[in-house]
């Protein structure tokens, strides 16, 4: 059986299986977005799939350090979207 990657969420810095974990990256053209097979280019930063963990990040700033930019509210709404959706599916 084939070992899983761990990551760190951002937000409450709980390390979980890579698959359990949003991906949100900044690619290199600055776009930021989910990351949904976890495989786009860019700098990448995991959060759990919860809009409470989003927006602790946003809170802290743990994701703008991560992302190592500042993030337009209009970015944050639509991720905020991408999060409540991918919590359902």
């Amino acid at each position: 059986m084939k070992k899983q990657p761990v990551r760190q969420c951002v937000a409450c810095r709980e390390k979980k299986e890579k698959k359990q974990l949003v991906r949100v990256v900044r690619s290199p053209e600055g776009v930021i977005s989910i990351d949904a097979r976890g495989k786009m280019p860019g700098r990448g930063a995991y959060l759990c799939r919860s809009t409470t963990c989003l927006e602790r990040a946003v809170k802290t700033r743990a994701l703008q350090r991560a992302l190592e930019c500042e993030i337009p509210p209009e970015t944050l709404a639509l991720l905020r979207t991408q999060i409540e959706e991918a919590d359902d599916g």
